[in-house]
């Protein structure tokens, strides 16, 4: 997590790295809180992929949100197929860090999920969070539906009404159909739980939307 020169341009297609035809984690790898494997989507359960800057403490403060129902951490939105955690890091890839969100819609709403997101990080600054500067670290939400983006598209033109107010500039979070996700290593997944003490910068910025 510690790349402070990564580069804050995206690779163009033609030059991302190949990557690999199976994926860099094992199938099934079991959640260490929810206890079932982190590729399950839990039947009746909705899927959203947010990116809010690293991923590991990301990744937790969904596994603690009520109505969710599995998480995962991976890659998403560049052209890598496959890529493991140096080549997304080498910003060859096109891959930001995003932790793929299953969550039950009758115990909890694509909006509070939303809220989490935008209130734990700074989603108008582009390629970085803090000194997480790269490629990787860019801000995202890739929806599964329609229905989702039309929801994540009128939330994120609330939230920049209130960061407009407290002297944001525009938010950079890319919103679109999710593109292919591939997920990270094993050392990735719950990576806060296996490490408590592990790195887990705070981004909010205490704009609030209610």
């Amino acid at each position: 997590m510690f790349f402070s020169k990564m580069k804050s341009t995206l690779v163009e297609p033609e030059q991302a790295l190949r990557g690999r035809g199976r994926s860099v984690l094992a199938d099934p790898t079991y959640h260490e809180i929810f206890g079932i494997p982190v590729q399950q989507v839990p039947e009746g359960s909705e899927v959203v992929y947010l990116a809010l800057g690293c991923f590991w403490g990301a990744e937790k403060l969904y596994w603690n949100a009520p109505g969710v129902t599995n998480t995962a951490a991976g890659y998403q939105g560049g052209y890598t197929p496959n890529p493991s955690y140096e080549e997304v890091c080498s910003a060859r890839t096109g891959h930001t860090e995003i932790v793929k969100v299953s969550y039950d819609p009758k115990k909890t709403s694509l909006e509070d999920l939303l809220k989490i997101f935008f209130e734990n990080h700074d989603p108008t600054q582009g390629m970085r969070q803090g000194n997480d500067v790269g490629t990787q670290y860019r801000s995202a939400i890739y929806t599964t539906t329609p229905e989702q983006q039309a929801t994540a598209e009128r939330v994120r033109d609330e939230y920049q009404v209130q960061f407009t107010r407290s002297g944001y500039g525009r938010i950079t979070s890319e919103l679109e159909p999710a593109p292919d996700f591939f997920y990270a290593e094993d050392y990735h997944q719950q990576y806060l739980d296996k490490n408590p003490n592990g790195y887990c910068p705070v981004h909010a910025t205490g704009v609030t939307c209610n």
